[in-house]
């Protein structure tokens, strides 16, 4: 193993080494860009869609509002309409509940998942039931207030191979038990999305006024049937790589019909109207936002699991409370949810602050739909579904598996499918979790690495960090670490060449 050790010992403001007025200057022409935020592929040529993060360290930062006080959000309690809108979505098959919690088939689960009360309440649990685990949770939720009662907190506890890390936001506690190898921090990255989860069907202020009035109240009630938001968010977060990197990936499209369906959504626009977004199954097609106002992508990450987890959006169109945490815990968005077809993948949400805006909504669907018959871009999109990734072969480097690149201003990333020897979830989920590793060594808290190289049995992996990208790579085991520092600037120079495609460079606003 072999880390190349160049620590980010410098500060610099904008996560960038650059001065500031070089991040506006033209896009470099060199083979190899991407060394300075602003030149690397993939970079937007306008302003970002998105809040800006460097990496995942923002998850933890506190919700900020700024320049977001125009964009006034329902307030009022929701919790019938909650209930009504996810009792309609339970699957009874996928969530496997019956499982004796005292039983080597709940032991044997590498990872679990509790969300409690600070009266020591169950509300969640990845595996077996929240009665079942009542005990269990009390003993949590003791070993905290036993902590609390010294002023101290208490983050993790490791042991016998075993990892439980605390997470506590008042007035929730949330517990990860695994025994992988993820970090601490990794962990934790987990709680928080499942965290904003909640938040997103109760809102924060919702929730604390709940818990203010009683103490003890049984959250479940609340949250009856959207067991499954979580238990699908959990699946993604060892899954998709957006959500370790803070990034989204987009459908490959030709950057002419990207536009065709982004002006036409610019034009199809409401008073009320802050996000259009056009998504293709997981991954994104277009995103146009109102002037001033950013997406966080966590937020859009919650709006994908909400879309992805139910398919009752099929049936028609769907109107949704759904509350945005990292733009604002307060109040509610309204969502209009619809396929462009029924057997379709591709999926329009509609953010309004209107909880009275349906027709309106609807009304911008059809005038959509009609812009994009009247200028013929209904039909590039159906090509690109035919063919939603590309094959690490079209990038012509022998040695290289699999890879996984973000840029750094525009917040997208881009990955090949999986190849023949990752097929199987089991192996697919192994990947994951070694570019989780490489992630964890990157960012961590006191020895953040530029590079790193890592030889092992089945696979020899690098992963690379510049102000301007993020690079994990994945080679046969049989290449060398020269070979992948060379693979590095041929796979730039593809990306270079194929941005149009892979990336969205020119986001539109209303």
């Amino acid at each position: 193993m072999d880390g190349g050790v160049q620590r980010a010992s410098a500060s610099w403001e904008n996560g960038s080494l650059a001065p500031v007025n070089r991040l506006l200057t033209e896009r470099s022409d060199s083979p190899t860009p991407g060394l300075v935020e602003g030149t690397e592929p993939g970079a937007g040529q306008k302003s970002a869609m998105f809040v800006q993060t460097h990496s995942f360290e923002d998850l933890t930062a506190e919700v900020e509002n700024n320049g977001r006080e125009e964009t006034e959000l329902d307030q009022e309690e929701c919790s019938e309409e909650l209930k009504v809108r996810h009792n309609g979505n339970i699957s009874p098959d996928s969530r496997n509940k019956e499982e004796d919690v005292f039983g080597e088939a709940w032991r044997s689960h590498k990872k679990h998942v509790f969300v409690l009360s600070e009266a020591g309440k169950p509300i969640y649990t990845r595996y077996g039931t929240e009665e079942g685990l009542s005990s269990t949770m009390g003993v949590m939720m003791a070993l905290v207030s036993f902590v609390e009662a010294d002023k101290n907190v208490i983050r993790s506890i490791h042991a016998d191979g075993c990892k439980v890390v605390f997470l506590t936001k008042s007035p929730l506690v949330l517990v990860g038990v695994s025994q992988t190898h993820q970090s601490d921090k990794e962990m934790l990255r987990e709680l928080q999305y499942i965290y904003y989860q909640i938040i997103s069907l109760l809102t924060l202020t919702q929730l604390n006024h709940i818990f203010q009035h009683k103490q003890n109240y049984d959250l479940r009630r609340l949250l009856a049937g959207s067991e499954y938001l979580t238990d699908n968010l959990l699946h993604r977060l060892e899954r998709d790589p957006g959500l370790l990197l803070s990034a989204v990936t987009c459908l490959p499209l030709a950057s002419s019909s990207r536009d065709v369906v982004s002006s036409s959504l610019q034009a199809a626009k409401s008073k009320n109207l802050v996000f259009s977004i056009l998504l293709a199954g997981d991954r994104l097609v277009t995103l146009v936002r109102k002037k001033d106002q950013f997406l966080h992508h966590i937020d859009l990450h919650l709006v994908f699991n909400l879309v992805g987890s139910s398919s009752s959006f099929r049936e028609g169109e769907g109107w949704t409370p759904i509350c945005l945490p990292k733009f604002n815990t307060a109040g509610f968005f309204h969502a209009h949810i619809s396929y462009l077809e029924p057997a379709s993948e591709l999926c329009l949400i509609l953010v309004s602050t209107d909880r009275e805006d349906f027709f309106n909504m609807s009304d911008c669907k059809k005038r959509f739909l009609e812009r994009m018959n009247k200028r013929n871009g209904y039909q590039p999109l159906k090509e690109a579904l035919k063919c939603p990734s590309y094959s690490v072969e079209q990038v012509g480097i022998p040695e290289l598996r699999h890879f996984v690149y973000k840029s750094k201003s525009s917040g997208l990333y881009t990955s090949p499918e999986f190849p023949f020897v990752y097929q199987s979830d089991e192996e697919q989920e192994r990947l994951m979790g070694l570019y989780q590793d490489l992630h964890s060594h990157l960012h961590h808290p006191t020895r953040p690495l530029r590079s790193f190289y890592r030889c092992g049995e089945s696979e020899n992996l690098m992963a690379w960090v510049t102000s301007g990208f993020e690079l994990y790579l994945c080679f046969s085991p049989l290449g060398t670490k020269a070979l992948a520092v060379s693979a590095v600037t041929k796979l730039l120079k593809w990306m270079r060449k194929e941005e149009d495609r892979l990336f969205i460079l020119s986001p539109l606003t209303y």
